[in-house]
Protein backbone atom coordinates (compact mmCIF):
# COMPACT_ATOMS: atom_id res chain seq x y z
CA UNK A 1 0.00 0.00 0.00
CA UNK A 2 1.36 3.39 -0.83
CA UNK A 3 1.96 6.09 2.06
CA UNK A 4 -0.81 9.06 0.81
CA UNK A 5 1.98 11.88 0.70
CA UNK A 6 1.71 15.19 -0.86
CA UNK A 7 4.85 17.28 -2.78
CA UNK A 8 2.94 20.31 -3.73
CA UNK A 9 5.96 21.66 -6.23
CA UNK A 10 4.02 25.27 -6.26
CA UNK A 11 4.86 25.60 -2.35
CA UNK A 12 8.16 26.86 -0.62
CA UNK A 13 8.03 24.03 1.52
CA UNK A 14 7.04 20.46 0.30
CA UNK A 15 5.12 18.65 3.42
CA UNK A 16 6.08 14.87 3.61
CA UNK A 17 3.97 12.71 6.02
CA UNK A 18 5.02 9.23 6.95
CA UNK A 19 4.68 7.02 9.66
CA UNK A 20 7.06 6.51 12.09
CA UNK A 21 6.84 3.27 13.86
CA UNK A 22 10.51 3.09 15.52
CA UNK A 23 9.79 6.49 17.22
CA UNK A 24 6.26 5.46 18.26
CA UNK A 25 7.24 2.78 19.28
CA UNK A 26 9.77 3.94 21.59
CA UNK A 27 7.67 6.53 22.75
CA UNK A 28 4.64 3.95 23.65
CA UNK A 29 7.80 1.82 25.63
CA UNK A 30 8.16 5.11 27.91
CA UNK A 31 4.42 5.85 28.65
CA UNK A 32 4.12 1.96 29.36
CA UNK A 33 6.63 2.10 31.84
CA UNK A 34 5.05 4.62 33.18
CA UNK A 35 1.85 3.23 33.55
CA UNK A 36 3.11 -0.32 34.57
CA UNK A 37 5.06 1.78 38.11
CA UNK A 38 1.67 3.50 38.45
CA UNK A 39 -1.35 1.66 39.00
CA UNK A 40 -3.60 4.36 39.68
CA UNK A 41 -2.22 6.05 35.64
CA UNK A 42 -3.27 2.58 34.83
CA UNK A 43 -6.67 2.37 36.11
CA UNK A 44 -7.10 6.15 34.44
CA UNK A 45 -5.91 4.42 31.13
CA UNK A 46 -8.48 1.49 31.27
CA UNK A 47 -11.36 4.34 32.16
CA UNK A 48 -10.25 6.08 28.69
CA UNK A 49 -10.58 3.48 26.70
CA UNK A 50 -13.79 1.99 28.18
CA UNK A 51 -15.86 4.98 29.47
CA UNK A 52 -14.35 7.44 26.65
CA UNK A 53 -13.51 5.72 23.68
CA UNK A 54 -9.91 7.22 24.22
CA UNK A 55 -6.73 5.67 24.40
CA UNK A 56 -4.00 7.23 27.09
CA UNK A 57 -1.21 7.68 24.48
CA UNK A 58 -3.32 10.15 22.50
CA UNK A 59 -3.84 12.30 25.48
CA UNK A 60 0.49 12.31 26.54
CA UNK A 61 1.78 15.78 26.62
CA UNK A 62 5.46 14.77 27.58
CA UNK A 63 6.87 12.44 29.38
CA UNK A 64 10.02 12.74 31.54
CA UNK A 65 12.81 10.81 32.75
CA UNK A 66 16.06 10.96 34.12
CA UNK A 67 18.85 12.64 31.60
CA UNK A 68 21.82 10.61 30.08
CA UNK A 69 24.07 10.03 27.09
CA UNK A 70 21.89 7.13 26.62
CA UNK A 71 18.76 8.77 26.19
CA UNK A 72 20.07 11.44 24.63
CA UNK A 73 21.19 8.92 21.77
CA UNK A 74 18.09 7.15 21.43
CA UNK A 75 15.95 10.05 21.16
CA UNK A 76 18.41 11.22 18.52
CA UNK A 77 18.20 7.71 16.54
CA UNK A 78 14.05 7.90 16.49
CA UNK A 79 14.24 11.85 14.77
CA UNK A 80 14.09 13.78 18.34
CA UNK A 81 15.70 17.08 18.50
CA UNK A 82 16.14 19.99 21.11
CA UNK A 83 13.44 21.92 21.61
CA UNK A 84 14.80 24.75 22.47
CA UNK A 85 11.73 25.90 24.86
CA UNK A 86 11.95 26.24 29.21
CA UNK A 87 11.93 23.35 30.40
CA UNK A 88 13.76 21.99 34.13
CA UNK A 89 16.23 20.24 32.24
CA UNK A 90 16.18 19.77 28.21
CA UNK A 91 12.93 19.38 25.99
CA UNK A 92 13.02 17.43 22.93
CA UNK A 93 10.71 17.01 20.37
CA UNK A 94 9.91 15.23 16.73
CA UNK A 95 8.49 17.25 14.55
CA UNK A 96 8.31 14.06 11.35
CA UNK A 97 5.21 13.34 13.26
CA UNK A 98 2.33 13.75 15.79
CA UNK A 99 4.21 12.55 19.42
CA UNK A 100 4.65 14.19 22.68
CA UNK A 101 8.01 16.08 24.16
CA UNK A 102 10.33 13.94 25.94
CA UNK A 103 12.28 16.04 28.68
CA UNK A 104 15.28 14.66 30.43
CA UNK A 105 15.70 15.87 34.28
CA UNK A 106 16.21 15.05 37.89
CA UNK A 107 13.45 13.36 39.51
CA UNK A 108 11.35 10.34 39.05
CA UNK A 109 10.26 9.09 35.75
CA UNK A 110 6.87 11.67 34.94
CA UNK A 111 3.67 11.10 32.20
CA UNK A 112 1.75 14.46 32.14
CA UNK A 113 -1.68 14.27 30.13
CA UNK A 114 -2.95 16.99 28.30
CA UNK A 115 -6.56 18.56 29.89
CA UNK A 116 -8.65 21.46 28.99
CA UNK A 117 -8.41 22.47 32.83
CA UNK A 118 -6.55 21.04 35.47
CA UNK A 119 -8.70 22.38 38.61
CA UNK A 120 -11.67 20.41 36.49
CA UNK A 121 -9.33 17.17 36.47
CA UNK A 122 -8.71 17.46 40.35
CA UNK A 123 -11.81 17.99 41.30
CA UNK A 124 -13.08 15.12 39.65
CA UNK A 125 -10.92 12.82 40.79
CA UNK A 126 -11.06 14.05 43.78
CA UNK A 127 -7.65 15.61 44.69
CA UNK A 128 -8.42 18.45 47.01
CA UNK A 129 -4.30 18.49 47.88
CA UNK A 130 -2.74 18.62 45.43
CA UNK A 131 -0.54 21.38 44.60
CA UNK A 132 -0.91 22.95 41.23
CA UNK A 133 2.31 24.49 39.25
CA UNK A 134 1.12 27.65 38.15
CA UNK A 135 -1.56 30.10 39.39
CA UNK A 136 -5.05 30.69 37.96
CA UNK A 137 -5.19 32.46 34.85
CA UNK A 138 -1.54 31.27 33.81
CA UNK A 139 -0.77 30.34 30.77
CA UNK A 140 0.69 26.87 31.76
CA UNK A 141 -0.38 24.95 34.82
CA UNK A 142 0.31 21.76 36.07
CA UNK A 143 -0.19 19.21 38.99
CA UNK A 144 1.15 15.81 39.92
CA UNK A 145 -2.06 13.10 40.31
CA UNK A 146 -0.97 10.42 41.08
CA UNK A 147 1.97 8.43 42.58
CA UNK A 148 3.66 5.04 41.86
CA UNK A 149 6.71 3.26 42.53
CA UNK A 150 9.25 5.70 40.83
CA UNK A 151 6.72 6.93 38.54
CA UNK A 152 3.88 9.81 38.27
CA UNK A 153 1.55 11.13 36.52
CA UNK A 154 0.76 14.77 36.08
CA UNK A 155 -1.96 16.40 34.71
CA UNK A 156 -1.01 19.79 32.51
CA UNK A 157 -2.91 22.67 30.53
CA UNK A 158 -1.77 24.80 27.95
CA UNK A 159 -3.18 28.43 26.43
CA UNK A 160 -0.73 29.49 23.85
CA UNK A 161 2.67 28.30 25.65
CA UNK A 162 5.06 25.32 24.84
CA UNK A 163 7.24 25.60 27.76
CA UNK A 164 7.51 23.04 30.57
CA UNK A 165 7.72 25.78 33.68
CA UNK A 166 4.97 28.01 34.24
CA UNK A 167 5.48 31.53 33.51
CA UNK A 168 4.89 33.96 35.99
CA UNK A 169 1.49 35.76 35.89
CA UNK A 170 0.35 39.10 34.52
CA UNK A 171 -3.16 39.38 36.53
CA UNK A 172 -4.02 42.32 34.71
CA UNK A 173 -3.91 40.69 31.56
CA UNK A 174 -5.14 37.31 32.55
CA UNK A 175 -8.29 39.30 33.67
CA UNK A 176 -8.20 40.87 29.32
CA UNK A 177 -7.59 37.14 28.35
CA UNK A 178 -11.65 36.57 30.07
CA UNK A 179 -12.76 39.22 28.66
CA UNK A 180 -11.31 38.48 25.30
CA UNK A 181 -12.77 34.98 25.82
CA UNK A 182 -16.04 36.35 26.34
CA UNK A 183 -16.45 38.85 23.81
CA UNK A 184 -15.11 36.10 21.01
CA UNK A 185 -17.95 33.73 22.48
CA UNK A 186 -20.28 36.47 21.77
CA UNK A 187 -18.90 37.81 18.72
CA UNK A 188 -21.75 38.67 16.01
CA UNK A 189 -22.15 35.79 13.92
CA UNK A 190 -24.94 37.12 11.59
CA UNK A 191 -26.31 40.17 10.22
CA UNK A 192 -29.32 41.49 8.53
CA UNK A 193 -27.00 41.94 5.20
CA UNK A 194 -26.14 38.38 4.92
CA UNK A 195 -26.86 35.65 1.94
CA UNK A 196 -25.19 33.91 -0.54
CA UNK A 197 -22.08 35.01 -0.88
CA UNK A 198 -22.45 38.47 0.95
CA UNK A 199 -20.88 37.54 4.60
CA UNK A 200 -18.65 41.07 4.08
CA UNK A 201 -19.66 42.28 7.52
CA UNK A 202 -19.14 39.30 9.52
CA UNK A 203 -15.99 38.84 8.38
CA UNK A 204 -14.92 42.22 9.67
CA UNK A 205 -16.26 41.78 13.03
CA UNK A 206 -14.43 38.33 13.25
CA UNK A 207 -11.08 40.34 12.29
CA UNK A 208 -12.00 43.75 14.34
CA UNK A 209 -12.26 40.86 17.22
CA UNK A 210 -9.49 38.66 16.66
CA UNK A 211 -6.84 42.18 15.68
CA UNK A 212 -8.02 43.28 19.24
CA UNK A 213 -7.33 39.76 20.72
CA UNK A 214 -3.80 39.47 19.07
CA UNK A 215 -2.83 42.86 19.85
CA UNK A 216 -3.50 42.45 23.88
CA UNK A 217 -2.48 38.96 24.24
CA UNK A 218 -0.33 38.12 21.27
CA UNK A 219 -1.50 35.50 18.42
CA UNK A 220 -0.93 32.31 20.69
CA UNK A 221 -2.83 32.87 23.20
CA UNK A 222 -5.86 34.74 21.02
CA UNK A 223 -5.38 31.86 18.68
CA UNK A 224 -6.05 29.43 22.28
CA UNK A 225 -9.07 31.13 23.34
CA UNK A 226 -10.28 31.71 19.50
CA UNK A 227 -10.65 28.02 19.08
CA UNK A 228 -12.04 27.67 22.55
CA UNK A 229 -15.05 29.75 21.61
CA UNK A 230 -14.87 28.14 18.06
CA UNK A 231 -15.61 24.48 19.62
CA UNK A 232 -17.94 25.67 22.06
CA UNK A 233 -20.42 27.57 19.61
CA UNK A 234 -19.93 24.00 17.38
CA UNK A 235 -20.79 22.02 20.22
CA UNK A 236 -24.06 23.65 20.87
CA UNK A 237 -25.28 22.83 17.17
CA UNK A 238 -24.19 18.58 17.33
CA UNK A 239 -25.60 16.22 19.58
CA UNK A 240 -22.35 13.84 18.84
CA UNK A 241 -20.44 16.20 20.54
CA UNK A 242 -22.03 17.31 23.74
CA UNK A 243 -22.06 13.85 24.53
CA UNK A 244 -18.94 13.06 23.62
CA UNK A 245 -17.40 16.26 25.43
CA UNK A 246 -20.04 14.92 28.59
CA UNK A 247 -18.54 11.51 28.71
CA UNK A 248 -14.68 13.02 28.01
CA UNK A 249 -15.96 15.77 31.00
CA UNK A 250 -16.68 12.38 33.67
CA UNK A 251 -12.68 11.94 33.72
CA UNK A 252 -11.79 15.70 33.56
CA UNK A 253 -10.17 15.73 30.43
CA UNK A 254 -12.40 18.06 28.24
CA UNK A 255 -11.56 18.43 24.70
CA UNK A 256 -7.51 18.31 24.45
CA UNK A 257 -7.36 15.17 22.50
CA UNK A 258 -8.72 17.51 19.44
CA UNK A 259 -6.57 16.68 16.40
CA UNK A 260 -7.72 19.02 13.91
CA UNK A 261 -10.78 21.79 13.24
CA UNK A 262 -12.79 21.77 10.28
CA UNK A 263 -13.76 25.16 7.95
CA UNK A 264 -16.09 24.96 5.09
CA UNK A 265 -15.60 28.91 2.78
CA UNK A 266 -17.79 30.14 -0.10
CA UNK A 267 -14.86 31.49 -2.57
CA UNK A 268 -15.87 34.78 -1.99
CA UNK A 269 -14.30 34.76 1.63
CA UNK A 270 -11.95 32.30 1.26
CA UNK A 271 -8.75 34.87 1.57
CA UNK A 272 -10.51 36.39 4.37
CA UNK A 273 -11.07 33.15 6.09
CA UNK A 274 -7.14 32.43 5.57
CA UNK A 275 -6.22 35.59 6.57
CA UNK A 276 -8.13 35.66 10.02
CA UNK A 277 -6.06 32.21 10.43
CA UNK A 278 -2.91 34.14 9.58
CA UNK A 279 -3.38 36.60 11.93
CA UNK A 280 -3.42 34.09 14.84
CA UNK A 281 0.26 32.68 13.71
CA UNK A 282 -1.23 29.72 11.67
CA UNK A 283 1.26 28.71 8.54
CA UNK A 284 -0.16 27.07 5.55
CA UNK A 285 0.98 23.87 5.36
CA UNK A 286 0.00 20.87 2.48
CA UNK A 287 -2.65 21.50 0.19
CA UNK A 288 -5.39 19.58 -1.26
CA UNK A 289 -7.16 19.18 -5.16
CA UNK A 290 -9.35 16.40 -5.33
CA UNK A 291 -9.74 16.68 -9.15
CA UNK A 292 -11.62 18.07 -11.95
CA UNK A 293 -14.93 15.64 -11.11
CA UNK A 294 -14.57 16.51 -7.17
CA UNK A 295 -14.51 20.16 -7.58
CA UNK A 296 -13.02 21.10 -4.12
CA UNK A 297 -9.62 21.58 -2.72
CA UNK A 298 -7.79 22.46 0.36
CA UNK A 299 -5.90 24.38 2.70
CA UNK A 300 -4.06 22.78 5.95
CA UNK A 301 -2.52 25.05 8.40
CA UNK A 302 -1.12 24.67 11.68
CA UNK A 303 -0.24 27.31 14.18
CA UNK A 304 3.04 25.48 16.04
CA UNK A 305 2.96 26.96 19.62
CA UNK A 306 -1.11 25.91 20.30
CA UNK A 307 -0.85 22.47 18.03
CA UNK A 308 -4.27 23.25 16.50
CA UNK A 309 -4.42 22.54 13.37
CA UNK A 310 -7.10 23.68 10.20
CA UNK A 311 -8.74 22.19 7.28
CA UNK A 312 -10.03 24.80 5.17
CA UNK A 313 -12.33 23.02 2.17
CA UNK A 314 -13.38 25.60 -0.66
CA UNK A 315 -14.72 24.43 -3.94
CA UNK A 316 -12.03 25.19 -6.64
CA UNK A 317 -11.04 24.54 -10.44
CA UNK A 318 -7.93 22.45 -11.66
CA UNK A 319 -6.45 26.03 -12.77
CA UNK A 320 -6.67 27.33 -9.67
CA UNK A 321 -4.73 24.83 -7.78
CA UNK A 322 -1.43 26.01 -9.42
CA UNK A 323 -1.43 29.47 -7.76
CA UNK A 324 -1.39 31.02 -4.47
CA UNK A 325 -5.48 30.19 -3.81
CA UNK A 326 -5.00 31.00 0.01
CA UNK A 327 -4.04 34.23 -0.35
CA UNK A 328 -5.14 35.26 -4.04
CA UNK A 329 -8.16 34.68 -3.23
CA UNK A 330 -10.88 32.69 -6.30
CA UNK A 331 -12.37 35.26 -8.43
CA UNK A 332 -13.28 33.39 -11.58
CA UNK A 333 -17.18 33.19 -11.30
CA UNK A 334 -18.20 29.53 -11.26
CA UNK A 335 -21.96 28.50 -13.11
CA UNK A 336 -22.58 25.98 -9.99
CA UNK A 337 -22.11 25.32 -6.56
CA UNK A 338 -20.26 22.48 -5.35
CA UNK A 339 -20.76 20.50 -2.14
CA UNK A 340 -18.50 23.05 0.14
CA UNK A 341 -20.00 25.62 -1.70
CA UNK A 342 -23.62 24.22 -1.44
CA UNK A 343 -22.97 23.73 2.43
CA UNK A 344 -22.24 27.56 2.88
CA UNK A 345 -24.98 29.05 0.83
CA UNK A 346 -27.47 26.92 2.82
CA UNK A 347 -26.11 27.72 6.44
CA UNK A 348 -23.18 30.22 6.00
CA UNK A 349 -19.57 30.24 6.60
CA UNK A 350 -18.03 28.01 8.86
CA UNK A 351 -16.03 30.84 10.44
CA UNK A 352 -19.51 32.80 11.07
CA UNK A 353 -23.38 31.73 11.41
CA UNK A 354 -22.84 28.10 10.64
CA UNK A 355 -19.48 27.20 13.08
CA UNK A 356 -17.13 24.53 11.89
CA UNK A 357 -18.03 21.35 9.78
CA UNK A 358 -16.40 18.97 12.20
CA UNK A 359 -14.11 18.80 14.97
CA UNK A 360 -11.68 16.30 14.47
CA UNK A 361 -9.89 14.13 17.83
CA UNK A 362 -8.35 11.12 18.54
CA UNK A 363 -10.01 8.18 19.85
CA UNK A 364 -9.73 4.38 19.59
CA UNK A 365 -12.34 4.44 16.44
CA UNK A 366 -13.84 1.01 17.15
CA UNK A 367 -14.34 1.50 20.68
CA UNK A 368 -15.75 5.14 20.58
CA UNK A 369 -18.39 4.03 17.02
CA UNK A 370 -19.73 1.15 19.17
CA UNK A 371 -19.81 3.14 22.71
CA UNK A 372 -21.56 5.96 20.74
CA UNK A 373 -24.40 3.54 19.33
CA UNK A 374 -24.71 1.75 22.30
CA UNK A 375 -24.97 4.65 24.92
CA UNK A 376 -26.58 7.30 22.73
CA UNK A 377 -27.74 5.97 19.63
CA UNK A 378 -25.57 7.77 17.82
CA UNK A 379 -23.94 6.18 14.62
CA UNK A 380 -21.31 6.25 12.51
CA UNK A 381 -21.30 6.61 8.97
CA UNK A 382 -18.60 3.87 6.76
CA UNK A 383 -15.20 5.19 7.14
CA UNK A 384 -13.43 6.91 4.59
CA UNK A 385 -9.96 6.04 5.71
CA UNK A 386 -9.06 3.02 6.57
CA UNK A 387 -4.99 2.64 6.44
CA UNK A 388 -3.14 0.95 9.40
CA UNK A 389 -1.54 4.21 10.13
CA UNK A 390 -4.77 6.25 9.73
CA UNK A 391 -8.77 6.07 10.30
CA UNK A 392 -11.74 8.00 10.12
CA UNK A 393 -15.49 8.41 10.03
CA UNK A 394 -17.65 10.91 10.68
CA UNK A 395 -20.67 10.67 12.89
CA UNK A 396 -24.13 10.58 10.80
CA UNK A 397 -24.42 14.40 10.05
CA UNK A 398 -26.92 16.77 11.89
CA UNK A 399 -29.63 18.12 10.48
CA UNK A 400 -30.30 21.95 10.51
CA UNK A 401 -33.27 23.82 9.51
CA UNK A 402 -31.95 26.43 6.57
CA UNK A 403 -33.10 29.85 5.88
CA UNK A 404 -35.97 29.86 3.56
CA UNK A 405 -34.53 33.40 2.09
CA UNK A 406 -31.33 31.29 1.34
CA UNK A 407 -32.94 28.49 -0.37
CA UNK A 408 -35.12 31.36 -2.69
CA UNK A 409 -31.85 33.20 -3.58
CA UNK A 410 -30.58 29.74 -4.41
CA UNK A 411 -33.07 29.06 -6.72
CA UNK A 412 -33.86 31.78 -8.29
CA UNK A 413 -30.17 31.57 -9.39
CA UNK A 414 -30.86 28.47 -10.50
CA UNK A 415 -28.14 26.57 -8.22
CA UNK A 416 -30.73 24.12 -7.23
CA UNK A 417 -34.31 22.75 -8.16
CA UNK A 418 -37.44 23.28 -6.91
CA UNK A 419 -37.69 20.18 -5.22
CA UNK A 420 -34.61 20.29 -3.87
CA UNK A 421 -35.27 23.70 -2.34
CA UNK A 422 -38.72 22.40 -0.63
CA UNK A 423 -37.17 19.42 0.52
CA UNK A 424 -34.43 22.55 2.40
CA UNK A 425 -37.23 24.21 3.37
CA UNK A 426 -39.01 21.58 4.54
CA UNK A 427 -36.31 19.18 6.14
CA UNK A 428 -33.16 21.23 6.22
CA UNK A 429 -30.12 19.95 5.68
CA UNK A 430 -26.82 18.47 7.01
CA UNK A 431 -24.61 20.46 8.85
CA UNK A 432 -22.25 19.26 10.86
CA UNK A 433 -20.61 16.08 12.35
CA UNK A 434 -17.85 14.91 14.76
CA UNK A 435 -15.10 13.36 13.19
CA UNK A 436 -14.19 9.75 15.03
CA UNK A 437 -9.76 9.23 13.80
CA UNK A 438 -7.34 6.61 15.01
CA UNK A 439 -3.82 7.88 14.52
CA UNK A 440 -1.05 4.97 14.53
CA UNK A 441 2.99 5.05 14.38
CA UNK A 442 2.41 9.23 14.66
CA UNK A 443 0.76 10.04 11.37
CA UNK A 444 0.64 13.55 10.83
CA UNK A 445 -0.74 14.00 7.30
CA UNK A 446 -4.00 13.02 5.93
CA UNK A 447 -5.21 10.87 2.77
CA UNK A 448 -6.92 12.98 -0.20
CA UNK A 449 -8.33 10.00 -1.65
CA UNK A 450 -10.78 9.45 1.67
CA UNK A 451 -11.25 12.86 2.06
CA UNK A 452 -12.62 13.47 -1.44
CA UNK A 453 -15.18 10.41 -0.49
CA UNK A 454 -16.61 11.44 2.31
CA UNK A 455 -17.16 14.98 0.81
CA UNK A 456 -19.09 13.55 -1.94
CA UNK A 457 -21.18 11.28 0.51
CA UNK A 458 -22.22 14.45 2.49
CA UNK A 459 -23.35 16.51 -0.79
CA UNK A 460 -26.46 17.74 0.64
CA UNK A 461 -28.37 17.06 -2.61
CA UNK A 462 -27.11 13.86 -2.47
CA UNK A 463 -28.84 13.78 0.69
CA UNK A 464 -32.19 15.12 -0.65
CA UNK A 465 -32.21 13.09 -3.42
CA UNK A 466 -31.99 9.57 -1.04
CA UNK A 467 -34.17 10.43 1.39
CA UNK A 468 -31.60 11.05 4.20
Amino acid sequence: MTTPSVHPSNQPTAFHWDPQPEAAAYVQGLIRACLDACPQAADLAERMQTQTGTRFLDWVDYVQLPASDKARAELASVGFEPSGEAAPGEAFVNHKGIFPAVVLADGPRRVAIKVDAVADFLAVWRLAGAHVEGEAGARMRQARAFVGEGAEMWVIERHGFRGFVSPAVDHKLSWKAAEHLERLCRRQRAFDSDGVGRDDAGFDEAHAVVDEAVRDLGQDWACDLFFESERRYWQRRNRAARVQKARQDTLGLGWANHDHHTYRSSRHCYSRLISLLEKMGFHCRERFYAGEEAGWGAQVLEQPVTNIVIFADVDMSPAEIAGDFAHEGLHETRPELGTVGLWCALHGESALQAGMHHLECQFDWHALKAQLEAEAGIKTMDPFTTFPFLRQAFTEGERWAVSHARVAELEAAGKITPEQGEQFRTKGAIGSHLENLERNDGYKGFNQQGVSDIISRTDPRKLVSSGT
